[in-house]
């Protein structure tokens, strides 16, 4: 291995002052940016605890949709050959406009997801999966049994194999994740209250004019933003 325990993710992530970044950091109750703790939002039909509950899984990855999912460094590669392989990318990709969010339930967890496909994005997305993908070392044999315990597609296990994560390029669905899996009925009480929440966000385009590098200095840390880099004007 690099020696290097931590493991790092290309993502979207909004700017932390925008209104899509201040929503996602005041819903998770986590600040990626600074690492800081935030305040939730006091909703009707869940108690705090249970808010808690429910967002403890996407709080530790930060608000984001993914474009390279975690990955440890692979053996003789370099965070600063990394970290330079991602602004690479970020100035030949334009800043584009991506179609307005929607709030949807993905397989029984709540997220914001485009309202339509967007080829700039699926297309941004799988370039960062193949270029960076000489920095990833191969998953571990439980990664590979916990991913393959999903009851993966043919499909989904030749990604798995070949990129090591198995929802990647023609698997790839942009996701902004808001919760854990819930059931039908609480779900469809926490989404009545998100749906107030994030009404005002999805009324425009969705500006994508950056990535970012994130990293984890262990499995049971957050994730925090370590560079923001601007796509190309």
């Amino acid at each position: 291995m690099s020696g290097d325990a931590g493991r790092y993710a290309v993502y979207f992530a909004p700017r932390p002052a925008s209104a899509l970044g201040r929503f996602g950091a005041e819903w998770l109750g986590y600040d990626a940016a600074t690492g800081d703790c935030r305040p939730q939002p006091v909703i009707a039909t869940v108690t705090p605890e249970r808010l808690r509950q429910i967002t403890a899984e996407p709080r530790r990855y930060g608000f984001h949709a993914t474009l390279k999912p975690p990955f440890v460094l692979a053996e003789g590669a370099d965070v600063d050959a990394l970290d330079e392989a991602v602004a690479t990318l970020a100035s030949r990709f334009p800043a584009f406009a991506a179609p307005g969010l929607r709030l949807t339930c993905l397989s029984g967890f709540w997220a914001l997801m485009l309202s339509k496909r967007c080829p700039m994005i699926d297309g941004l997305a799988a370039a960062c999966v193949a270029e960076f993908d000489r920095f990833r070392a191969p998953p571990s044999a439980a990664e590979l049994a916990r991913r393959r315990s999903a009851d993966l597609s043919p499909a989904q296990e030749a990604l798995l194999r070949r990129w090591g994560y198995p929802y990647v390029m023609e698997e790839f669905r942009f996701h902004m994740t808001l919760t854990s899996r819930l059931d039908p009925v609480e779900g469809a009480a926490v989404s009545r209250e998100l749906a107030l929440l994030v009404e005002p966000l999805c009324q425009t385009a969705l500006a994508v004019d950056a990535i970012s590098l994130f990293r984890q200095d262990r499995r049971d840390a957050p994730f925090r933003l370590l560079h923001l880099y601007k796509l190309a004007a």
